[in-house]
């Protein structure tokens, strides 16, 4: 007996990347390598990472820790960075219970 399996992937991995999160408008506090301080406005979010908008320049592989609302500070590394915006991947995925409550508290206050 053969079996067929329906490909899972209709686009890019960009475009699936893409559907994957949630578009948010949320000013937050990134903490950099040098432990500076800096304002973001966290712009699109997954349990995985996000991507933001900010005036600091950070260099791809940079360690930082973003203070964020229901789960608290996130390690995370830069994965990269590109005129005015920096995409992040957090340490550790966010779990999907406090993903959804942290994307409700980030919408209320955006």
């Amino acid at each position: 007996m053969t079996y067929q399996f329906a490909s899972l992937s209709t686009g890019s991995a960009a475009d699936r990347r893409n559907a994957d999160r949630d578009e948010v408008h949320y000013r937050a506090k990134l903490f950099g390598p040098d432990a500076r301080r800096h304002a973001i406005l966290i712009v699109n979010a997954s349990p995985h990472g996000m991507m933001a908008r900010c005036e600091q320049d950070f260099a791809q592989g940079d360690r930082v820790r973003i203070m964020l609302p229901v789960v608290g500070v996130a390690p995370a590394t830069i994965r990269w960075s590109l005129g005015g915006r920096i995409g992040v991947h957090f340490d550790t995925a966010v779990d999907l219970a406090s993903y959804y409550e942290l994307l409700a508290t980030m919408m209320k206050q955006g």
